[in-house]
């Protein structure tokens, strides 16, 4: 076992890194004083991985949905829910899956070194019995269809399929019912084996802790399980074309008022890590300055009722895939489309100004370190630059860096009008 403690100086605070035999990675981020402590553990397997090549082993190729379902079947032992045994503890705890993670965390204010190891056991401890596969598939399924009955979901998932040829992120996270009918106890195993490997994963605890305490507690329980270290993972993609599928779709069903998604596609230019953490910040200023609630085109949407607090925009990217989406509840989504697109392309004509910029990036870093006051915050934050291979830490520098002539290079080259599609859904009837 290494430890390492890096200094974090935008934070006057210590990161311990501890690295286990098993090829674990330990981040303990120490908060002196504060009353609650928080741990995150995850894996880098989200939604996408659905076709890989284990560790010296053959191509293996999964229904649509199997990361999150192995998510809520994981919860389920032989003696107990995991989620119960948390709650003894007072502890909350919970999971999610995206397209890149699979995340188990909680979060107490005594009894840590307990929830630690209930945590680090019951994901380390798979337990897939017929009945509670089946069980869980239910479950799952009454989920998806819930999900279906959301129009805001409906119109994402609309907006992907459009944008996206091939990639699996225009799938449903949960896949779809058909999907997850197809998930066995053998798929589950080879998707719990491949991924599930301490070297594939990570673990953050933040709060009033002990940093090497913390580390060798990991140790102890981790390393005793016997994993070796076996080299990475190959992940397999198809071919995306950088064009989109569709311009423009349109969907029926039971809601209140319209939809509108509007969505810019991009295939990823930038080097892996630290070159794409650059170009999403960069994407972080720009939509400000395009859609931000002080911008001029969000003022004149709102005020002409055009939009309203549902409006949103974002930017979503990883190695393979990368696009934006804005969009939200309108009552003339064909108005507001045309509004959207002829602000887009004013802004670019005009571009951003030195000064603008330099107010954006300012507001950018002052909500960055707002962030640090959140302990669940900095961990997703964390897993999710460290899944792409970029550190937390290195924002504050790379924002500084960033110029107002690659802002309007960007501006430019991500809102041209090939790369955009738009999805809108209008009530029945």
């Amino acid at each position: 076992m290494q430890i390492e403690v890096r200094e974090i100086p935008v934070l006057r605070e210590e990161l311990h890194v501890g690295r286990l035999s098993s090829g674990l990675t330990v981040f303990v981020l120490p908060r002196p004083g504060f009353h609650k402590k928080y741990a995150s553990f995850a894996t880098h397997y989200g939604s996408v991985d659905n076709c890989f090549v284990p560790p010296g082993g053959r191509r293996v190729c999964v229904p649509d949905g199997i990361a999150h379902f192995l998510e809520h079947t994981l919860f389920e032992k032989e003696n107990g829910n995991a989620s119960d045994w948390f709650s003894e503890l007072g502890a909350s705890s919970n999971a999610y899956t995206s397209y890149l993670l699979t995340t188990y965390l909680f979060s107490c204010t005594d009894r840590f070194e307990a929830c630690l190891d209930i945590l680090l056991n019951f994901v380390l401890e798979p337990y897939f019995s017929p009945a509670n596969i089946e069980k869980e598939r239910g479950i799952i399924e009454q989920e998806l269809l819930m999900y279906d009955d959301m129009p805001d979901r409906r119109v994402i998932l609309a907006l992907l399929e459009a944008l996206y040829h091939e990639h699996p992120v225009r799938v449903d996270i949960g896949g779809t019912v058909q999907s997850i009918r197809e998930v066995t106890a053998e798929l589950l195993t080879a998707c719990y084996d491949t991924f599930y490997h301490p070297e594939n994963m990570s673990l953050v605890v933040l709060g009033d802790v002990e940093p090497v305490r913390v580390i060798e507690q990991v140790a102890e329980n981790v390393d005793r399980r016997g994993f070796a270290k076996r080299g990475a993972i190959e992940r397999i993609f198809p071919a995306e074309p950088p064009q989109v599928r569709e311009r423009r779709v349109e969907i029926e069903m039971t809601a209140s008022r319209p939809r509108l998604a509007l969505g810019f596609k991009e295939l990823p230019e930038a080097a892996p890590g630290r070159g794409q953490l650059r170009e999403r910040l960069l994407m972080g200023l720009v939509l400000r300055s395009l859609f931000g609630r002080s911008s001029p085109l969000y003022s004149a949407l709102y005020e002409d009722g055009l939009i309203d607090d549902s409006f949103y925009s974002y930017y979503e990217s990883s190695p393979t895939y990368g696009h934006t989406l804005v969009g939200g509840e309108t009552d003339d989504p064909d108005k507001l489309l045309d509004r959207l697109q002829s602000g887009i392309a004013e802004h670019v004509d005009r571009g951003i100004d030195a000064d603008e910029f330099e107010r954006l990036r300012r507001a950018y870093l002052g909500r960055f370190l707002d962030n640090f006051n959140s302990l669940e915050q900095v961990a997703a934050s964390f897993l999710s630059h460290h899944v792409r291979g970029s550190w937390l830490f290195d924002t504050f520098e790379l924002v500084e860096s960033l110029t107002v002539e690659e802002a309007n290079d960007r501006l430019q080259r991500h809102f041209a009008s090939e790369n955009f599609s738009v999805a809108i859904l209008r009530p029945k009837g």
